[in-house]
């Protein structure tokens, strides 16, 4: 049995030196006798070359021994021993396939063309509303040791079982949330919670393929109350800006708000230090006038009276009468007009 690790032999140059010897035999001078085993050894040497293959850069070799897997061959030439005994089996396992689920891809285009398959976009939500949903599935062979193996043995139609799968688990998430969440913000979420629920459903079946991406195309109620969410969702959104717009402003005047505030309890607070400063000063200066007076009451009663008469007429008008200057006539002087004359017009007069 040949070696598989052994480079193969070029089969155009194999078959070109059979066909040299051939030539050489029948070349020689001479009627020559027809030898059939030349034949049989010709056609065992194709047989055995019918042997060699060569595994694309984008396949795995899957080489099968009387239908029994014996061993995965990467990509590049190799050998198998002929048919019926082995043979090898070339799947893609670089190639991304797509399944497309409510809706068809008729032309694409340019302009794409589809069509709606509402059976499969019609879905019922957490609250029990029912929503058209639109996604697609791209799935490859798995890069492992045996995906291209589980892949072509385990199911007997893998595609139709990724449809199977992506659409139950689309429906169970789906099962999981409210309308509102699927058709504003949800989707993402949806997205990523169905693509791992896919992807666990097709390893515990074996399938030998990975997920690469599951995205929703389409999420819209149905087209008989269209327009009625079409409203809910524009109101959502204006409740959503007004919201919005509402933060914007107590953003604005909170802290202007608490800086006057701050600046307010700051003034009151140095006030009130100054107030309290000032009637401990005055307490201090009442004990210390009342320690005197103890001292010598005439003389301190005399004392504030002068103080305070010194700040009680300098803001008083004065008129002094003198009784000496005689009884008839009253004698008048206005201190403060004379106060407020020049000194030369107030000594003239």
């Amino acid at each position: 049995m040949p070696n598989p690790n052994e480079f193969p032999p070029d089969p155009l140059v194999e078959i070109q030196k059979i066909f040299d010897r051939v030539r050489e035999r029948f070349s020689q001078g001479g009627p020559t006798r027809f030898n059939p085993w030349l034949i049989v050894v010709i056609g065992l040497l194709l047989y055995a070359l019918s042997g060699i293959y060569i595994i694309a850069p984008d396949e795995r070799g899957i080489v099968l021994r009387f239908g029994r897997v014996v061993r995965e061959a990467e990509p590049g030439p190799g050998y198998h021993l002929p048919w019926p005994f082995e043979e090898v089996m070339k799947p893609a396992v670089t190639q991304i396939r797509k399944e497309e689920f409510g809706f068809r891809t008729v032309s694409v285009g340019p302009p794409a063309r589809y069509r709606d398959v509402d059976p499969e976009a019609l879905m019922l939500t957490g609250d029990e509303n029912i929503v058209k949903l639109q996604f697609i599935v791209q799935f490859k062979v798995k890069t492992g040791a045996t995906g291209a193996t589980e892949f072509l043995f385990n199911v007997r139609d893998p595609e139709g079982t990724v449809r199977d799968a992506a659409e139950a688990a689309m429906r169970e998430v789906l099962g999981r949330n409210a309308i509102d969440n699927a058709l504003t913000e949800g989707k993402e979420q949806i997205q990523q919670d169905a693509q791992a629920l896919l992807q666990h459903i097709l390893d515990e079946y074996q399938v030998g393929l990975e997920v690469v991406t599951l995205k929703l195309q389409d999420v819209d109620p149905p087209d008989q109350v269209s327009d009625a969410f079409k409203d809910v969702i524009s109101a959502q959104q204006d409740k959503e800006r007004l919201i919005n717009e509402a933060r914007g402003y107590a953003n604005d005047v909170v802290p202007k708000a608490r800086g006057q505030a701050a600046q307010l309890i700051n003034e009151a607070e140095g006030y009130s230090a100054a107030k309290i400063q000032d009637a401990s000063g005055a307490a201090q200066r009442f004990i210390a006038l009342q320690q005197e007076y103890e001292k010598a009451k005439d003389v301190t009663r005399l004392r504030l009276y002068i103080e305070t008469m010194e700040q009680v007429l300098p803001r008083m008008n004065k008129i002094l009468l003198d009784d000496v200057a005689g009884k008839q006539v009253v004698p008048y002087l206005p201190l403060d007009q004379v106060i407020k004359l020049k000194p030369a017009e107030a000594g003239k007069q």
